[in-house]
């Protein structure tokens, strides 16, 4: 059995809109395909598929293999703000 709603159509800019109840439970920004039939429209979502098809790149490039956790640290290189003698530290002190 379905259910019956109404809607209104209203003018949005150049062109007209179709407001439709809350009840229908669409997410506000969910793409739709409008199909119009002889005497009627019909209204879907979009299929998508929201996963990430990596299948094309997987194992590309097995040289970069994750590694364990002692061959992914790094040591962080020295910055020129992290020593006193820095003339930008001169510079701030006198402002």
């Amino acid at each position: 059995m379905s259910n019956e709603y109404r809607a209104k159509v209203f003018k949005s800019g150049n062109s007209v809109a179709l407001r439709l109840p809350k009840a229908l439970g669409l997410k506000e920004g969910t793409e739709m395909v409008v199909r119009e039939e002889r005497d009627h429209y019909e209204f879907a979502p979009v299929e998508t598929d929201d996963r990430l098809d990596l299948s094309a790149v997987w194992g590309a490039c097995p040289e970069l293999a994750s590694g364990s956790a002692e061959e992914r640290a790094f040591e962080p290189s020295p910055r020129a703000w992290d020593d006193p003698d820095w003339a930008g530290w001169k510079a701030e002190a006198d402002r």
